[in-house]
């Protein structure tokens, strides 16, 4: 698996159940990764999208606890189990997008981490992805050069865990 997220420099990535930046160039690098594969979100992440929508062209995965969810357009999943069970045989790329305890649980799992580094600081932000610049277990292997945009500078970094 991989994981895709948008981080300031506290790798806070949320605020009151919204992401912290709107950025084009984000967004396309997101688009660009995960369309005609496979991404996997938490219930709160799938609310947060417009309308509560899945994404289109992806095979949508929601992991909810909650037996009784069902929506249009994606695959519950209610435990780490089924989800391995479901991904076992796939072809596609999966892409764990959120939110932060999808993050938590699923980052062993994953082998690479595309991470949109935004050099700014968000006060009361609520959620976060673990740091892994801070886990001897990933290494930076990529980086683009430094954007802007709407006044914020970042960059796309990606991760390797170390095997």
């Amino acid at each position: 698996m991989k994981l895709i997220v948008n981080v300031d420099k506290n790798w806070a990535i949320g605020k009151d159940g919204k992401l912290l930046f709107r950025l084009s160039q984000d967004m396309k690098f997101f688009k660009a990764h995960t369309v005609n594969n496979i991404v996997v979100m938490g219930r709160k992440t799938l609310d947060s999208l417009p309308g509560g929508r899945p994404l289109t062209n992806r095979t949508n995965i929601v992991l909810s606890k909650d037996t009784s969810f069902k929506r249009d357009g994606v695959t519950v999943c209610n435990n780490g189990g089924e989800l391995a069970l479901l991904l076992r045989d796939v072809t596609e790329d999966v892409y764990v997008i959120g939110g932060q305890s999808l993050y938590r649980d699923l980052l062993p799992f994953c082998d690479t981490a595309y991470v949109t580094k935004v050099d700014a600081a968000v006060e009361n932000a609520d959620a976060f992805m673990v740091n892994l610049d801070k886990s001897p277990e990933w290494t930076v292997c990529e980086k683009s050069e430094q954007m802007e945009e709407n006044g914020l500078k970042f960059r796309f970094v990606t991760y390797k865990r170390n095997i």
